[in-house]
């Protein structure tokens, strides 16, 4: 077994007054050689944006691209037609592929919204691009890791799907419980970001918006020591 972790504490970050970014691998003015990626998982980004404001519209490619509303809403538009706002407990997904066109504001005009927008390497490129989103409880996640992003090619019609070997979970777990998780691949690697609350891996302590990276292991068990909403990545490492 492998492993790396990440404190939020040294996280890079950007203030651009109606934007505080917190970088977890090497972004726009933040450049770490020893925080470029993990394994397949290329961006994840902690954003909060003020009320009003957001991203204007921007080009993507051959990325796979996540977005996890924390708080508040989000509103989307793109060049493949599609427009809305996605909420708290819900996801999108957006496949780039041979390319797209987005823009991303706060679905409020007055209330903060914070979000997770995270890029994974695509498998295949320049695939058609496209976009989808989905609403999930809290009864759906409570104390289990529910996966809410697969592989196209291992899908049960209950999670998103995205053109590479990645899964998401996302639990809401009760203190004193214990979950595991097991990877689908030999080659795959974890990288757990906690959302809030307290948790031990392996006798490695995270708290709010630490993260810890697993790789060359069948999987892991977390304890959760305070009531803890977690974000697991399964990635390839190679």
């Amino acid at each position: 077994m492998k492993k790396v972790f990440h404190p939020a504490s040294t996280r890079g970050s950007s203030d651009f007054g109606w934007l505080k970014a917190n970088y977890s691998f090497s972004f726009a003015n933040y450049f770490n050689p020893n925080r470029l990626q993990f394994g397949a998982l290329r961006v994840l980004n902690d954003d909060f944006i003020d009320g009003g404001m957001g991203f204007g519209t921007h080009p993507h490619q051959n990325m796979e691209i996540i977005t996890i509303p924390l708080a508040g809403a989000l509103q989307h538009k793109d060049s493949m037609g599609n427009e809305g706002i996605i909420h708290e407990g819900e996801v999108q997904v957006m496949s780039a592929g041979s390319g797209v066109q987005h823009s991303e504001f706060n679905g409020s005009k007055t209330e903060m919204a914070n979000t997770l927008q995270i890029w994974v390497f695509t498998e295949t490129e320049n695939v058609e691009p496209r976009y989808d989103q989905k609403k999930y409880t809290p009864e759906d996640r409570h104390n289990k890791l529910l996966t809410v992003v697969s592989p196209k090619d291992d899908n049960d019609g209950n999670a998103l799907w995205v053109h590479q070997q990645t899964y998401f979970n996302l639990g809401n777990i009760d203190a004193g419980k214990k979950v595991n998780y097991q990877v689908h691949r030999e080659n795959h690697g974890m990288y757990i970001f906690l959302i809030s609350g307290k948790v031990k891996i392996d006798d490695q302590t995270l708290e709010k918006r630490d993260a810890l990276g697993i790789w060359e292991a069948n999987g892991t068990e977390i304890e959760v020591l305070e009531d803890a909403r977690i974000l697991l990545i399964e990635v390839p490492m190679e």
